[in-house]
């Protein structure tokens, strides 16, 4: 075998190998670092045991993470310099909370296993026991996402925001190879949370269905209650997005603080906070789900758990590509090694705009 030969064949072998560690696995803790689930879960738990508040916001955070870039953990990162990051961005900031939980998971785990648990797969499992903790249904998480080193704000045009039509919807989640089905399964984490007023109201902000609503004499969107309405005017005034910037309501009015199927019920009822939400009965077959939902909550939480499980895969960064990030807010410093790497197209350059 000649020398070129000989170097073909290894490289090919190296590459058939890390193709097959490049992939998540349930587990994939187990022997690198057998409590880093429990870990994480102890330390959401505590936390949720002070604010309730902490299941939907790290459940959301995890959405808003996959979204952008991948589930790569870039929505953690801060902002350095001018390069203003994702969780700085319109969408995220202020409605993105909670950042400190995920800080004292990853603190827990380098001072037990340092350098092995990801930044990403730390929120992909917080996420989950913010589900249980609210009463879903536990899922197994697959895990081996490696952080991402790119956070930009002006990439948060991914995420979807909540005045878009069904088709609008629909489109979005596709393109991160999510189904209809999925996304209409996905929309009912709006059963836990909060929501501030500019996202459904305030003249001037797109999606304002309480006062400047698009053919209506009244300015109320006639797909919202009228009482809710009535409701929601009071507690967001019309200049409560520039006034009052942190007002907030709860998503679902029935049982907010509960993963149930009662933001279901809710849209059924034109209790559905965003245009977003009222757009799932425009359509058939988001309606037909809708409907199934609202007649089994059982059938509905044993489906977000697979959707959470395959929205949790999205682009996700494994086997060499990305870092595992010693503090989830700082990518680590750049290395030789991961010089080398970057010039040979593995992973990427390493500055804050990096991945």
């Amino acid at each position: 075998m000649t020398t070129k030969r000989c170097c073909l064949f290894f490289a090919t072998l190296l590459a058939a190998l890390l193709s097959v560690r490049a992939r998540l696995d349930v587990g994939f803790y187990h022997q690198t670092c057998p409590s880093a689930e429990t870990i994480v879960q102890q330390t959401v738990a505590a936390a949720f045991t002070n604010n309730s508040g902490v299941a939907p916001a790290l459940i959301r955070m995890h959405f808003h993470d996959c979204f952008v870039r991948g589930c790569d953990g870039s929505v953690l990162i801060d902002t350095v310099g001018n390069l203003t990051a994702e969780k700085d961005a319109i969408a995220n900031n202020p409605s993105l909370r909670f950042f400190n939980v995920v800080d004292s998971a990853k603190a827990s785990l380098e001072a037990q296993c340092p350098g092995v648990v990801s930044c990403a797969d730390i929120l992909a499992f917080a996420a989950r026991d913010s589900v249980v903790l609210t009463g879903g249904l536990a899922y197994q998480v697959p895990a081996g996402r490696r952080d991402g080193r790119i956070s930009l704000a002006n990439e948060t045009g991914d995420l979807p925001p909540p005045f878009f039509n069904a088709t609008q919807l629909v489109d979005n989640f596709a393109k991160k190879n999510l189904t209809l089905e999925d996304m209409v399964i996905l929309s009912g984490a709006h059963t836990l949370g909060v929501s501030h007023c500019s996202s459904f109201a305030g003249l001037g902000n797109p999606g304002d269905r309480l006062y400047n609503f698009s053919g209506s004499a009244d300015g109320i969107d006639p797909a919202l209650s009228k009482a809710y309405a009535f409701l929601l005017k009071s507690i967001c005034p019309s200049n409560s997005s520039r006034f009052f910037p942190n007002t907030t309501t709860f998503m679902d009015l029935i049982t907010p603080e509960k993963f149930d199927n009662k933001y279901y019920v809710g849209l059924t009822n034109n209790l559905g906070l965003f245009e977003s939400d009222a757009a799932l009965l425009t359509n058939a077959t988001m309606k037909a789900l809708v409907d199934s939902f609202v007649r089994s909550e059982a059938k509905w939480k044993s489906k977000f758990a697979k959707s959470m499980v395959k929205m949790g895969k999205i682009e996700v960064l494994t086997g060499t590509r990305g870092e595992i990030r010693r503090n989830c807010r700082v990518i680590n410093p750049a290395s030789a090694t991961d010089v080398l790497a970057s010039q040979s197209g593995s992973s990427g350059f390493t500055g804050v705009a990096a991945s």
